[in-house]
C-alpha cells in the first residue's frame, strides 16, 4: 500500500515552546492520533490483500503472518515511519508512505484474472469499510448535539469539535474518527489510481486487451518516479482535494 496526504495547517491548539510540539507544525498531540490511524488502517489494508489472496487459494500471506492487524507485521522502516515523520516535520508537505508488501504467488491462484483484480482491489476497499465506518460515527455524534461540525475552527484533521460546555476529552475523540475518515478515503483514492505499483495498476492490467498488456508492463519500472513526478506537478492533489471537500461537505450537511 502506498500513501499520499496533505492537508492545510490551521493550528487553533497552538504549540508550547519548550516542547517537542516545536518542531512540528501539525500539533504533537494530532501526529500521534494520526500515527496511530495510520498503522491501523494500514495493517486492516495489507491483511485484506493476504486474506483475500488466501480466498483463492495462495496462504503465502498466512505464513509469512500478514493476515493481523498487528502493525509489526506490516512496517516498512522507511515507508511507514520515515517518510511519514519527514512529512509532518516539514509542515504537512505532500509525501509519500508505504508498507510491507504482501507477497502473493499468482500460480496458486484459482481463476488468476479474477483473483488478481480482488486481491488488488481488497486493500481500498478495505480502506472504503474503515471510512465508512468512520462516516456513520461522525453523523451519529453531530446528530447527538454533543459536537458541531469544525467549518471555522479545531485542528488540521478536525472535522468536528466538541460543542461548548462538552469535557475535554471529547475533543481528542472527535479527532481520531475525523482522522479515520480522511486518511481511509486518502489510501482509497491514492491506491486506485492506475499507476503502477498502485493497486489500481493491477486491476487495470488485468482488464487490458493482451496486445497493450507487454506495453504497460515495461512502463512499470518508471512507476514511482512518474508517481513522484506527478505529485510536485499537483496532478493528485487535483484528484484527491475535490473528493476530501465533498466528504467534508457530507459530514457537515
Amino acid at each position: 500500500m502506498l500513501l499520499w496526504l496533505s492537508f492545510n495547517n490551521h493550528l487553533s491548539r497552538g504549540v508550547t515552546a519548550l516542547d517537542l510540539s516545536s518542531l512540528f507544525i501539525v500539533p504533537i498531540g494530532d501526529l500521534i492520533l494520526w500515527f496511530v490511524v495510520f498503522l491501523f488502517s494500514l495493517s486492516f489494508h495489507e491483511a485484506a490483500h493476504a486474506w483475500t489472496s488466501e480466498r483463492f487459494g495462495d496462504d503465502t500471506g498466512r505464513l509469512q503472518g500478514r493476515i493481523s492487524l498487528n502493525p509489526i507485521a506490516h512496517i516498512h522502516p522507511i515507508g511507514t515511519i520515515l517518510f511519514p515523520l519527514l512529512g509532518f516535520m516539514q509542515g504537512g508537505f505532500l509525501f509519500f508512505g508505504w508498507a510491507k508488501p504482501v507477497e502473493t504467488n499468482p500460480l496458486r491462484w484459482r481463476n488468476k484474472d479474477l483473483a488478481n483484480i480482488s486481491v488488488s482491489a481488497a486493500g481500498p476497499i478495505s480502506n472504503m469499510i474503515l471510512g465508512f465506518i468512520a462516516f456513520i460515527s461522525l453523523k451519529v455524534m453531530l446528530g447527538t448535539g454533543n459536537y458541531q461540525p469544525a467549518i471555522y475552527s479545531g485542528g488540521p484533521f478536525d472535522l468536528i469539535i466538541p460543542a461548548p460546555g462538552m469535557p475535554d476529552w471529547m475533543l481528542p475523540v472527535g479527532t481520531m474518527v475525523s482522522v479515520l475518515l480522511l486518511t481511509n478515503v486518502s489510501l482509497a483514492v491514492f491506491n486506485l489510481i492506475p499507476i503502477p505499483p498502485l493497486d489500481g495498476s493491477h486491476v487495470l492490467y488485468t482488464l487490458l486487451p493482451d496486445s497493450l498488456k507487454d506495453t504497460y508492463d515495461s512502463l512499470s519500472q518508471y512507476g514511482f518516479i512518474l508517481l513522484i513526478a506527478l505529485s510536485a506537478l499537483g496532478v493528485f492533489g487535483a484528484i484527491i482535494r475535490p473528493v476530501m471537500g465533498f466528504v467534508r461537505y457530507l459530514v457537515w450537511i
